[in-house]
């Protein structure tokens, strides 16, 4: 098989809708390991037709979850630490995947290079990279996936 981004992309991955509460994706996070066969750290955000319109990862959430003002916190002994997650726990119910999403996302087509994919991935610090045809999201290729098929391929 070539080595473009469709020759290693996976094609079996969830997606949430922007609308979708964020409680909801938190769960589908933590279910990710037994559901797909993989721990997720970033899901594909979709409209209805499944056009890409953005990117939720852990990174985004914990961003929403950080306090605001921790910089200037200095030494945390005199902070209730426990109650600060709680009440960002509490901030999340409210909050729907399109709140938080990151709405401008790297993608490839799907006879990219490996290379060039590898190189993207590189330049831009992303683990995944949905791989769109006609602005419909055909698969997404992840990190894990390159970087075990390039050993692979130096193996043979």
């Amino acid at each position: 098989m070539k080595s473009t981004a469709a020759g290693i992309m996976t094609t079996n991955f969830p997606t949430l809708l922007p609308e979708t509460p964020l409680t909801d994706a938190i769960r589908l996070f933590r279910q990710s390991s037994r559901q797909h066969g993989r721990r997720l750290f970033g899901i594909i955000v979709t409209d209805k037709n499944q056009h890409l319109v953005g990117m939720l990862s852990m990174y985004d959430i914990l961003l929403y979850m950080r306090p605001k003002h921790i910089q200037v916190w200095g030494a945390m002994e005199d902070l209730d630490v426990a109650g600060l997650i709680d009440a960002a726990g509490s901030r999340l119910k409210a909050i729907q995947v399109g709140d938080i999403m990151t709405p401008e996302v790297i993608t490839v087509g799907p006879n990219v290079d490996l290379f060039m994919v590898l190189d993207i991935m590189i330049k831009k610090h992303v683990r995944r990279l949905p791989v769109v045809e006609d602005q419909r999201i055909i698969g997404v290729v992840y990190i894990s996936d390159l970087f075990n098929h390039l050993l692979e391929r130096i193996g043979d």
